[in-house]
């Protein structure tokens, strides 16, 4: 199977969609237990919801499931968020700690190498092509990393999340302009609640590519789920209403995003003149 796809573009936004896979190789699939065929912790919809929003963003989704191997992680297996609980590189549970995999049929230190080797590089291979195919278009290229995730589990976080997430791994990642961008919409997404690096701070993807001294910026947007499922658990089903309101917001954005992407070029040829 095709372990990702690109839908090439000419705007300076890529689109990562590392964790809407629903894929699971068969020899795989028959070790999940009966919770992990669930799937729980897919990003549902995010694709679709994202659809059509910037029509020449170029996109890079990863067909298979988190559960196989998480696609927004460090390869290395270093944690993102030391001393809170989180999932690895080859998830052991799902996001409320339940065990996923059948007893004695969890990932061995050879799974998760194969799996680096068949899945988690060529996504980033193709994701790393693609930034740089447009980087040299434009001569500058903003990754906008999506994801969603249940709006309540008390394992990872207290409390409700806030409905848009915005992560930048503290300014790291890009450039103040478009951070400030994001907030600003969000800010205005009236019934809507935000927060700028919060519980999530972008993940691997953000923070491995986001070098905004080398013309390449990245950022996270964590939706909560509540913000355009019906609801949160099986069967994850997409509520247009709900999603259509929120494609408004996003829209705006992306359009933003782009607007300052487009800026910073101009900016980076009058500097070399």
């Amino acid at each position: 199977m095709a372990v990702f796809e690109v839908r090439q573009g000419t705007s300076p936004v890529i689109l990562g969609f590392p964790h809407t896979g629903t894929d699971v190789p068969p020899p795989i699939w028959q070790r999940l237990n009966d919770n992990g065929r669930i799937l729980a912790d897919t990003d549902w919809h995010i694709h679709e919801l994202y659809e059509g929003l910037l029509p020449e963003a170029t996109t890079v989704r990863a067909t298979f499931h988190r559960y196989v191997i998480d696609a927004n992680r460090d390869p290395a297996g270093v944690s993102l968020y030391p001393g809170q609980n989180t999932t690895g590189l080859v998830p052991e549970t799902d996001f409320d700690g339940l065990p996923i995999w059948k007893k004695g049929e969890g990932p061995t230190d050879a799974d998760i190498a194969e799996r680096l080797r068949d899945f988690h590089a060529p996504y980033h291979a193709a994701l790393a092509d693609e930034i740089a195919r447009v980087k040299a278009i434009h001569g500058v290229a903003v990754l906008y990393d999506c994801h969603s995730i249940r709006s309540q589990i008390p394992f990872l976080f207290e409390g409700k999340l806030p409905d848009l997430n915005i992560g930048t791994d503290t300014g790291r990642t890009c450039a103040p302009a478009i951070e400030r961008a994001a907030v600003e919409i969000a800010a205005k997404a009236e019934s809507y609640t935000h927060v700028l690096n919060g519980r999530f701070k972008g993940g691997w993807t953000t923070r491995h590519y986001g070098k905004p001294e080398a013309g390449v910026h990245a950022i996270q947007m964590e939706l909560a789920q509540s913000t355009h499922l019906a609801t949160e658990a099986t069967p994850f089903a997409l509520d247009a209403g709900k999603a259509e309101r929120l494609r408004g917001h996003l829209r705006r954005m992306l359009q933003d995003i782009e607007t300052i992407a487009l800026d910073l070029r101009k900016l980076g040829q009058n500097l070399q003149s």
